[in-house]
Formats: structure tokens, C-alpha cells, sequence
């Protein structure tokens, strides 16, 4: 599985402005989104996420401003700037993130398939190394 699952974001531009799609039928991968977030004016050299959760997948879109997104699952693992709302990344279950270097503009939008379950966090990267390599 690569680490990197791009998702183009369907984009409409004319004189007024762009407009940003993301509806089911725009979407790369099947994903029913029960639950939106965003994240914004972080304080510099803060780092946000720090989790895996083990069901829930999310796609990720820097909609204003960058992020960089660290990501592994255990075994692989890869970074990707996000920088323009017409792409996001998915983040499966079972994948570790860590959210850095936002530009003070950013606003980052977290679409995902599941509600808040605190239960299906994990927010210990040792721990995190341990069930994903039981796992493989």
C-alpha cells in the first residue's frame, strides 16, 4: 500500500473565483464522510495529530496556507506539503500522522468516515509500532 493516496479535488475557476468539489461521486476511493474538522491558527513549530486511529480513514485538504504530513504505517513511511486546496491525502486506518510546519494563513479541513471515538485512538507511537507490525 502506498503511503501516498492522492486525491484530486474537483475545482470549477471563472472571474468570481474558484470553487472546490468534493462529493461522492468525486471521490478516488470509496468514502462516506460522517465527520468534518478543521485546523487552524496554530502557534509556529507546533506539531498536531500525533495518532493513528485504527478504523477510521480521513482525506485531508489544505484548504488555505501548508501543512507537511509525516505518515507511516509501521513499516513505510512517507511526507507529502500540502499547499493547494485542489488535492488532499488519505490517511487509511492504521497510519500514523503528524501534522508540522502550518503557515500561519492555514486552515486545514479533515473529512472522515467515522464520528469521534476516543476509543479507537492511538496516541502512543511505540504502542502505534507494536500493533501495526502484529498486524502485517
Amino acid at each position: 500500500m502506498s503511503l501516498l493516496q492522492s486525491q484530486p479535488i474537483q475545482t470549477h475557476t471563472d472571474a468570481r473565483g474558484h470553487l472546490y468539489v468534493v462529493g461522492q461521486a468525486e471521490l478516488v476511493r470509496p468514502f462516506r464522510m460522517q465527520r468534518a474538522f478543521w485546523i487552524t491558527d496554530v502557534p509556529e513549530g507546533m506539531v498536531r495529530g500525533e495518532h493513528a486511529n485504527r478504523s477510521c480513514t480521513e482525506l485531508v485538504v489544505a484548504v488555505k496556507g501548508s501543512v507537511r504530513i509525516w505518515l507511516t504505517d509501521g513499516h513505510e513511511e512517507n511526507e507529502v506539503v500540502l499547499a493547494s486546496p485542489d488535492k488532499g491525502i488519505y490517511i487509511p486506518p492504521m497510519v500514523w500522522c503528524r501534522l508540522t510546519d502550518f503557515s500561519a494563513d492555514a486552515v486545514v479541513l479533515c473529512l472522515a468516515d467515522e464520528d469521534y471515538d476516543r476509543s479507537t485512538y492511538i496516541n502512543d507511537y511505540e504502542a502505534f509500532l507494536l500493533e501495526a507490525r502484529a498486524h502485517s
